[in-house]
């Protein structure tokens, strides 16, 4: 066995240091890490000279080191249970045509469940990589970022990294190695492969199965269709390989795969079908050539481990892990959707912002600014227009298509099928690789750093187009395509968050520097009425944050027609609709998302001035609760009462709940609010807006009872502490 003198010294060593924290550490794991603050640091154990842990007291990961390294436990600690049937190799790699695995193997006939005194059946094939030493680090942010909007301030997540080294007799000087990063306060670890090629030959990365787990089956079918089955509920993945334009994280995974596993064969199911392997890896392939002296990092695998079926827990969950992974997304800058035809527009809007405390003006779609136009004289004229911005302490951005255009035949993605220009996600597309691509790139750069733009919306290029053309100077061809084109697109974000640029996307980049994409929404319902588009929207915001915090989504009020409609569907002029004005304001502020108030103006008159400061002032004074999870209370139906609370158990100010009525009479309602999630356990005091505050008691169900009336057509809101 390699480095068992190693092992035994760090493991001795490191048992009498760590036996001391032990009982400290047990304690530490009672109560719910949701709500109740405590500190549960990630650590590292060796149990013995063969066994190593890492541990954080909501979740386990066990590995031995045998004839080779295996992960043999994978332990979700709040429920006791198991998550591994059978151990597998730690991954799995395709270079230069042939299949390796990494670490070792056991061949057992049995794969339901697994015992510890099977471990010394652990092997190491001759096409296994294998185990050759660790190292251990604190986790670091996988790109750097400023935060220059609120809360301005915000910490990647805080852990412990190991790392296992592997070599390959046959690949001398090429060396892989698996990293771990277990997280503290959070059941959260993330996986992901490093391949460095320190030797004098090229090779050829065809494929990475960069996590592969025999997970135990959620449920059981004797025959049927095994495609309906329930993957297992207490694992959610979420990589950083994520794109379809669908603004929803499992909708746009595209490295996450459930398959069967035949060598299975006592599972329920005749035909062994089972979804029971969890594998991540990218359908298309790397297709990367790894030169001698460069290095090539996998797909990021994060895994985080959920204790119940209840969605709004497991939501919760979440977007406690979106907080840790992506502390970028936290910033939530209060923000103009300007639609501008002059110079002069921009700069009345600028004003605007800063009569009515926003903080950020961006130039929509269809205004007149054009970042791909690098000549001096354009640049001058935006930076003067910057700089009159930053003078009056705003922020400002604009709008860049890439994707849904035509360019050329010899920058436009090549079909594979064809040959031909065609055939990406929404017909035509460039490729961000071609030589179009790659002076896009640079323009966008060029750009910011002449002007000094603080934020972009970046439309595309979002689908994970591939690309057939062997003349483009970015990609060799078909299979690298993807992968190619989806970092250097990463790229242009880590740029940008090095920088403190803000970035709009639409599609789920946020675990690579994107900040903010739509909630999700029709574009066409905002040619409905004013009155229909306030409860969809309401609808909206309640189904779009099970898993988003409300600064990753933005919404959406056309101040000046969009996609159509009558009279009964804009707002402006602003002053003769200011109630509905006020009210969308009220909903999306009140949700802690920024909307894309999208038009030529905040205001028309001194009353409607008034209005806006009333509400922006409103938001700033309870920015940091209306910015905490959302707990659902009741979904708008236009029947009765909906609404939502806000909640924070770390700050003085435990909840901000949010209720509306729609209908054209007052209602008196009795209404439940759980305070579970506040903290509290004994005691409340409510205050309705700005009135005096009422102790309530808090029942065994972690709830209270509210006697209230919500006005005809509007809302109330109450803060708890």
């Amino acid at each position: 066995m390699k480095n068992r003198t190693h092992f035994w010294f760090l493991g001795t060593l490191g048992i009498l240091m760590i036996f001391s924290s032990i009982q400290g550490f047990s304690q530490s794991i009672q109560g719910d890490w949701l709500v109740d603050n405590q500190q549960r640091s990630a650590q590292v154990f060796f149990d013995s000279d063969s066994q190593i842990r890492l541990d954080n007291g909501l979740i386990r990961r066990s590995f031995y080191v045998g004839e080779n390294l295996i992960c043999y436990d994978f332990k979700n600690q709040m429920t006791g249970e198991q998550l591994l049937r059978s151990p597998l190799p730690e991954a799995e790699i395709t270079i230069n045509g042939k299949r390796y695995a990494v670490g070792g193997n056991i061949d057992l006939k049995e794969k339901a469940f697994f015992k510890l005194e099977w471990l010394d059946q652990v092997m190491s094939p001759s096409n296994h990589f294998s185990f050759e030493r660790y190292s251990q680090e604190k986790i670091s942010s996988p790109l750097d970022f400023k935060m220059v909007f609120w809360p301005y301030e915000a910490g990647y997540g805080t852990g412990t990294k190991l790392t296992f080294w592997f070599t390959h007799s046959d690949l001398p000087g090429l060396s892989v190695a698996v990293n771990y990063e277990l997280f503290d306060n959070i059941p959260l670890i993330s996986k992901y492969l490093t391949i460095e090629n320190k030797s004098d030959s090229d090779f050829f990365i065809n494929q990475i199965v960069s996590e592969q787990l025999a997970l135990v089956e959620e449920e059981s079918a004797v025959v049927g269709s095994t495609a309906k089955m329930k993957k297992n509920h207490q694992i959610y993945f979420e990589n950083n390989f994520a794109f379809n334009n669908a603004m929803h994280a499992e909708l746009s995974d595209q490295a996450t795969h459930w398959l069967s596993d035949s060598s299975y064969t006592s599972q329920v199911n005749y035909n062994l079908l089972t979804p029971a392997i969890a594998k991540i890896f990218p359908d298309k392939g790397y297709g990367i050539e790894l030169a001698p002296g460069e290095d090539l990092e996998s797909i990021r695998s994060n895994q985080l481990i959920l204790d119940s079926y209840d969605r709004e827990r497991n939501g919760l969950a979440r977007r406690k892990m979106y907080r840790a992974l992506a502390p970028w997304t936290l910033q939530n800058p209060i923000f103009m959707h300007l639609v501008s035809k002059n110079d002069e527009e921009v700069y009345t809007a600028i004003d605007q912002c800063v009569d009515t405390g926003y903080e950020a003006l961006i130039l929509s779609f269809g205004s007149h600014i054009n970042m791909e136009d690098d000549r001096a004289e354009n640049l001058n004229r935006w930076k003067t227009i910057a700089d009159y911005a930053h003078e009056k302490g705003i922020k400002i951005g604009g709008y860049s298509l890439f994707s849904s255009r035509t360019i050329s035949p010899e920058d436009d993605v090549i079909d594979p099928k064809t040959g031909k220009p065609g055939g990406a996600f929404f017909g035509n597309a460039p490729c961000l690789a071609s030589n179009w691509g790659l002076n896009y790139l640079e323009k966008i750069k060029n750009f910011y750093q002449t002007t000094g733009f603080d934020l972009f919306e970046n439309d595309g290029p979002y689908p994970g187009d591939v690309c057939a053309s062997t003349s483009h100077p970015g990609h060799t061809g078909l299979e690298d395509s993807q992968w190619v084109q989806l970092n250097l697109q990463k790229e242009l974000y880590h740029w940008m968050n090095e920088r403190g640029i803000y970035i709009n996307a639409p599609d789920w980049y946020f675990l690579d520097g994107s900040h903010k994409i739509a909630m999700g929404y029709r574009e066409v319902n905002f040619s409905l009425s004013r009155a229909q588009q306030k409860i969809l929207n309401r609808q909206n915001i309640y189904d779009a944050t099970w898993e988003k915090t409300p600064s990753m989504g933005w919404g959406f009020v056309p101040l000046t027609a969009y996609h159509g409609g009558g009279e009964d569907a804009v707002l402006e002029p602003l002053n003769e609709h200011l109630d509905d004005y006020k009210m969308l304001m009220m909903q999306y502020y009140g949700a802690g998302i920024q909307a894309c108030y999208r038009g030529p103006r905040l205001y028309d008159t001194e009353e409607t001035k008034q209005t806006v400061i009333e509400v922006i002032d409103w938001y700033k004074a309870h920015r940091e609760i209306l910015n905490a999870d959302i707990i659902r209370l009741r979904r708008a139906d236009g029947r009765d009462w909906d609404g939502w609370m806000h909640v924070d158990p770390t700050r003085e100010e435990k909840a901000l709940i949010m209720l509306f009525n729609p209908l054209d009479e007052p209602i008196k309602r009795s209404i439940e609010i759980p305070l579970y999630y506040t903290g509290l356990s004994n005691q409340a005091e409510v205050s309705e807006q700005y009135g005096p505050a009422e102790v309530y008691e808090i029942g065994n169900g972690n709830s209270i009872t509210i006697d209230l009336e919500i006005p005809a057509n509007y809302l109330t809101w109450l803060t708890v502490k």
